[in-house]
């Protein structure tokens, strides 16, 4: 019999920690409170004592911890990055997410011991990338990037050593993960290096005529009617005008939805579902990890997903299969 599905949840601050865990949780994905983590916004993430503390609560309640360190360190400064691996290692996470190779070889020769997971910014999307992964560097799991269609995944599950771990739930990116710079031409801060996409000191809503217009810096990223919600300027959710229309370029506003697909997902021999959200509150990480608890309870059960309520979530109000329930060619 297959292990269950190990559900894996948000925890931008403590108290989202403390919700997740309550919620149902097996695990917490965090980071600390520095360019370190790929979420790296003022008031988010962890101090160390914080993390000390989180991780004692966590323990206490039967749930692990896993550290995100899952940026790109600076040429010549890779301080802060391999402090932040002794950190994870000492406090007593179970486990630390990383994508830079440095700093994979970094914790398998320092700290052989702590467990270590394969970050959705390696964009490791095939079994020869995965393996070596693995062989050279001990990588016990590997969190897919959002591309691959569950036949797809269960192909490459079937040719991989290691854990699969895909995202369930929240926000997308339409790029590939760890590749994105559109923030960075906009702002000159990098998702892959600052962790910061789209850093909220760069950002402004403007009143202008009736209307609620987002900037990102100079750029105008989005206008918004009177009572239209307005939503943060990323770039690549931003609606421009492009051949006398004006419309979103990139990809709309919608959220990663699968909760129907678990059982499909389990078949697949994937491991972790991973619900998306380290920049939300507590009372959404609550709603959202209690939905997917009694979901993920039922599918093991055998019995029917229930249907919940979570499209009121949804970035944008919209829901979707993203590439997993692929039908274009």
């Amino acid at each position: 019999m297959s292990a269950p599905l190990e559900l894996v949840c948000p925890a931008g601050t403590p108290a989202a920690l403390r919700a997740a865990v309550n919620a149902g949780a097996d695990s917490v994905y965090l980071g600390f409170r520095d360019e370190t983590n790929a979420r790296n916004f003022p008031g988010l993430n962890f101090s160390r004592s914080e993390l000390a503390e989180g991780i004692r609560f966590a323990h206490d309640h039967g749930a692990r911890v896993l550290v995100a360190i899952n940026t790109f360190p600076e040429a010549g400064n890779s301080g802060p990055w391999h402090r932040a691996v002794d950190s994870a290692a000492d406090l007593g996470a179970d486990a630390v997410i990383l994508a830079d190779i440095g700093l994979m070889d970094y914790a398998q020769r320092v700290h052989p011991q702590l467990r270590r997971h394969l970050s959705v910014q390696a964009a490791a999307s095939n079994p020869e990338a995965i393996r070596f992964y693995h062989q050279a560097f001990g990588i016990k799991r590997v969190v897919l990037p959002r591309v691959l269609t569950v036949a797809e995944i269960t192909a490459l599950n079937a040719q991989v050593p290691v854990e699969t771990e895909i995202f369930v739930f929240g926000g997308l990116c339409v790029m590939a993960e760890g590749r994105c710079q559109l923030s960075s031409y906009a702002t000159g801060v990098s998702p892959n290096k600052d962790g910061a996409c789209s850093p909220a000191s760069h950002v402004r809503y403007v009143d202008h005529g009736g209307k609620m217009i987002s900037k990102l810096g100079d750029y105008t990223i989005n206008t918004f009617a009177e009572g239209e919600p307005a939503g943060y300027p990323t770039l690549c959710k931003g609606r421009f005008s492009t051949c006398g229309r004006v419309s979103y370029l990139f990809e709309e506003p919608t959220s990663l939805n699968v909760l129907h697909l678990l059982p499909e997902l389990a078949k697949a021999g994937v491991r972790a579902l991973k619900i998306e959200g380290r920049q939300r509150g507590r009372a959404y990480v609550a709603k959202v990890v209690a939905a997917f608890r009694l979901a993920v309870d039922a599918a093991a059960r055998g019995e029917p997903v229930p249907e919940t309520a979570l499209g009121a979530l949804a970035e944008g109000g919209r829901q979707t299969t993203g590439v997993y329930e692929k039908v274009w060619r």
